[in-house]
């Protein structure tokens, strides 16, 4: 199996059913550059056995609204269908994966179960569940990162410096062209779901408020061509355009890279084969490598990765020293989601992400920054940060939300800095520094007057 064994590793020994391998489909949700699928379908083809996909649709999903289920049921609806054409039945099982998980191994009589690797807290929760109430042999293949997490690091990395060296000297041997999954030679017997996502979503009991949006189209083949565009049209700035919202040089990959509707390394291998200038696709590979999986390792080696117990030891000290200093405004959580406070390029961030489910990445930094600043506590921040994050972002409820959140509120990846009020010694950002990068009014005028977004 070669590097594909390298990003596999048994996390339940158990007895074999005499039924199909499944692959539970969970944070890569698609049939194309699938390491996991494709482990799944060689361990089927290797014992003559029949494969089946699951996904286990759970409406309480924390922080998820109507915006992101709609975008991650289009998508898998083509997913359906493409596995479909393929031999492989798709099943779609509401419910927390705890629940419904268990009862359709043994109701199949499984084989095997394959699983996505997660660093997310309940997606581990949910997995450490179904192993406890299932019998069968369980895999974990980390089908999202190009180096995968457990090789790369046995350890939370201090910083991206530190995790560069480790993926740079690995990448060799991870950066290189996938199989193609092929059509199943055994036939299960079983027939599917049919997953129809606009009655899955009528049907769905979750927050309604954040609606849908219409900028971006979910799908792996929509992935695919937002991807080529990227590359002909903006890839060729990115190195010196990208932190200045107004020149639209951004990728727009992050929702289909959250959901997996595109894997990271066909982005990797698009970009380094491309004919781009080397220093534009050398600055996105790094934020698109170096910086996208020093995310997961973060999250995996740090359990509480969304709390301030998580900062490193010179970060709380400093937020300590500081937390009886006296704010400059002080907003409550509903004042900050309306995107009412004095500043009127924080509201406007604010009030793009609310319509979109985007924000710029340059902006993130400072919103979040801004949150530290106005609400009473670090932990007030970070909570507030993340529910906002989590709630209008197409790609929140992600390692790199988690991390950036981390990053800009407590110092996590960073260093200590000059000293100031409230921040201490973590890294200031202000509106005149956002000034000095772009064009905060002219910003603010296209938002108000809909040309963006």
């Amino acid at each position: 199996m070669g590097v594909l064994a390298q990003r596999v590793k048994c996390i339940r020994e158990g007895r074999p059913g005499r039924g199909p391998v499944a692959y539970w489909m969970s944070r890569d949700q698609r049939t194309v550059d699938n390491w996991a699928l494709l482990f799944a379908q060689e361990t089927a083809i290797a014992h003559s056995l029949p494969l089946v996909v699951v996904f286990c649709l759970s409406d309480s999903f924390p922080g998820a609204a109507l915006r992101q289920y709609g975008f991650m049921l289009r998508g898998l609806e083509k997913v359906s269908r493409s596995l479909s054409a393929l031999s492989i039945p798709f099943f779609l099982l509401p419910g927390d994966p705890a629940d419904t998980l268990p009862a359709f191994v043994e109701s199949r009589d499984i084989s095997l179960l394959v699983a996505d690797f997660d660093p997310i807290r309940v997606k581990r929760q949910w997995k450490e569940a179904v192993i406890r109430k299932t019998k069968v042999p369980v895999y974990d293949v980390d089908a999202h990162n190009i180096v995968p997490c457990r090789t790369a690091s046995d350890k939370r990395e201090y910083g991206a410096h530190t995790i560069r060296r480790k993926i740079r000297r690995l990448l060799p041997v991870f950066l290189d062209d996938m199989p193609i999954l092929q059509r199943h030679p055994w036939d299960s017997g079983l027939t599917g779901s049919d997953v129809d996502a606009q009655t899955l979503l009528e049907a769905l009991k979750t927050d309604r408020s954040v609606g849908e949006v219409d900028w971006i189209t979910p799908g792996e083949d929509e992935a695919r061509t937002a991807l080529r565009s990227f590359i002909e049209e903006r890839l060729d700035r990115y190195e010196t355009d990208r932190n200045d919202p107004l020149k639209d040089c951004q990728s727009n990959l992050s929702p289909y890279l959250h959901f997996g509707q595109i894997s990271a390394q066909r982005v990797a291998l698009e970009v380094r084969d491309c004919t781009a200038r080397i220093q534009a696709k050398d600055a996105f590979l790094e934020e698109h490598i170096v910086r996208r999986e020093l995310a997961d390792n973060y999250c995996y080696h740090t359990p509480g990765y969304d709390r301030f117990e998580a900062f490193p030891e010179w970060a709380k000290k400093t937020l300590n020293d500081h937390r009886a200093d006296r704010r400059p405004y002080l907003y409550s959580l509903r004042e900050l989601e309306m995107g009412q406070t004095h500043d009127e390029l924080w509201n406007t961030a604010q009030k793009e992400m609310t319509k979109t489910g985007k924000m710029h990445g340059y902006l993130r930094m400072y919103w979040a920054k801004k949150i530290l600043e106005w609400t009473g506590s670090p932990e007030e921040a970070i909570s507030a940060a993340i529910y906002l994050n989590d709630r209008y972002e197409l790609d929140g409820r992600d390692p790199n939300g988690y991390t950036g959140i981390a990053w800009s509120i407590g110092g996590v990846h960073d260093r200590p800095w000059g000293e100031r009020n409230v921040f201490g010694k973590i890294r200031y950002m202000s509106y005149n520094g956002c000034a000095s990068k772009f064009n905060v009014k002219r910003y603010i005028e296209t938002v108000r007057s809909g040309t963006r977004g």
